[in-house]
């Protein structure tokens, strides 16, 4: 099973400890190399120093072998360490150090050996032990002999076993102190976390107004701090505009229910007529029609909110449906005497899903006519926008809405004038359809109102590429 630890500190010190550890072995590694490379040079150059000494200490006896003059530290006794061989190119040994107890230093000379510069190289012993050795041709008066200079490399490598010792025993010490240094550093650097967390633990829905303290919104975890509380700042956005609608919808409901109820409570107090029994029947009926009317809404908007609603896209002439939208709403301007002009280009086309759009449509329509005196124009446009958009221009004549209150009519439930809602038999759900059908297809809706000189609704839609609008079903 592999071994995970439980909290984000003690992880981030095993990873310090172990990049540390890494970076300790490589720097380990590069400085015994570096200290092998610098005491093998200083090793060398003494070597090289002592055969040119050798090589002006030796002298020729009268049986023919070679020894040292007394002068040299090796012709007394031999120094530990220190080995020399003298040959001749024949292959007969003239000189050897005791030190080297009879053991041959590689043997007799080649005919090449020597002739070279000087150069140090590593070989071993019979019995084992490892030499750095030298060699070079010199003349001893007449005689021409091979001379080998050796040292043993004990030393050498006994340094360096020292300095391992050093950095071995000094490497758990440093991974250690590192580590609690590391564990109370990365515990420091989280404890905002800590902070943040106790206090998200006493957030909840009917605390959604308390805030993250924020000590430096300028690091990683002061933007944390500063994103989780635009995040509070949506959610309770989102819980306020929710209890709102829960709040408005539920007086919406009532209302009719209460009309319905005491219609009929009235109604049921004395005896009456047929006729007045039909005409209770009505109101009644008129308020569940206002009811199915509301439910309708609340459905449409919750399904949208949901994303359950899927667009059955079909390439349509705006105009053309704008005057199928006309002629659903067309008995109601007849009622008020209002006269409905539609105009626009029939050629731009528009990727819609027909009822989905109509029924925005029919609400802006519908809400030109509700409030707009009787006897007036209801101007309808259909023409180019913005780049490759289409126009869907509704103006009424009516007494306009104050700019105050512009912002605010797309919201669900937002009704400018409360007093006449029940008289114009309104729940204040029309345009925040439209506004949600017009965005689903990538469009926009704007207001443009002054008090007293009318109201233009404005619909811009992205027209269909030239390439396919040809292809267009007309409708």
């Amino acid at each position: 099973m592999r071994f995970r630890p439980r909290n984000v500190r003690s992880r981030l010190t095993l990873w310090y400890v172990l990049v540390l550890a890494s970076l300790l072995a490589l720097y380990a590694g590069v400085a015994s190399l570096f200290l092998f490379l610098s005491l093998r040079e200083d090793f060398d150059h003494n070597l090289l120093e002592d055969l040119e000494t050798v090589e002006g200490t030796l002298t020729k006896e009268p049986n023919g072998l070679v020894s040292l003059h007394s002068n040299h530290p090796d012709a007394a006794e031999p120094r530990i360490g220190h080995f020399i061989e003298v040959w001749s190119p024949e292959g007969a040994l003239l000189f050897r150090s005791s030190a080297l107890q009879n053991h041959a230093m590689g043997g007799p000379p080649g005919p090449n050996e020597g002739l070279r510069d000087p150069t140090p190289s590593t070989t071993r012993l019979p019995n084992g032990a490892q030499i750095r050795l030298v060699s070079s041709v010199y003349h001893v008066e007449d005689q021409r002999v091979v001379l080998r200079v050796a040292y043993s490399e004990d030393g050498l490598w006994g340094e360096l076993r020292e300095f391992g010792v050093v950095l071995l025993l000094g490497f758990p010490i440093a991974l250690l102190l590192a580590g609690v240094g590391g564990y109370a550093l990365a515990q420091k650097a989280l404890a905002p976390i800590d902070r943040m967390a106790i206090q998200t633990q006493k957030i909840s829905a009917e605390r959604l107004t308390d805030r993250l303290s924020v000590e430096n919104p300028d690091d990683e975890l002061g933007k944390l701090a500063s994103v989780f509380n635009a995040m509070l700042a949506r959610l309770q956005a989102a819980f306020d505009q929710l209890r709102r609608f829960t709040a408005d919808a539920s007086h919406e409901l009532r209302t009719p229910l209460t009309a319905i109820r005491s219609v009929g409570e009235v109604a049921l107090q004395e005896q009456k007529s047929p006729a007045e029994y039909r005409d209770v029947i009505g109101s009644m009926l008129e308020e569940v029609d206002r009811l199915t009317r509301l439910v309708e809404s609340l459905l449409t908007l919750s399904r949208a909110d949901a994303g359950h609603v899927q667009l059955q896209r079909v390439d349509i002439s705006l105009l053309a449906l704008t005057r199928e939208a006309s002629s659903m709403v067309e008995v109601l301007a007849e009622e008020k005497g209002q006269r409905m002009e539609i105009d626009g280009d029939a050629g731009l086309i528009v990727s819609a899903d027909r009822l989905v759009l109509r029924q925005g449509i029919v609400n802006l329509l519908d809400n030109a006519i509700k409030y707009s005196p009787r006897n007036t124009r209801i101007l309808v446009h259909v023409g180019f926008g913005a780049a490759g958009q289409a126009s869907l221009d509704i103006t009424d004549e009516g007494p306009g809405i104050p700019s105050e209150h512009q912002p605010y009519v797309f919201d669900r439930f937002y009704r400018v004038d409360q007093a006449r809602t029940r008289e114009w038999g309104g729940a204040g759900l029309g345009l925040a359809i439209t506004r949600w059908a017009v965005e689903a297809h990538g469009g926009a809706v704007d207001i443009t109102s002054k008090h007293g000189t009318g109201t233009t609704f404005r619909v811009s839609l992205p027209l269909v590429p030239d390439s396919v609008r040809h292809t267009a079903v007309s409708q």
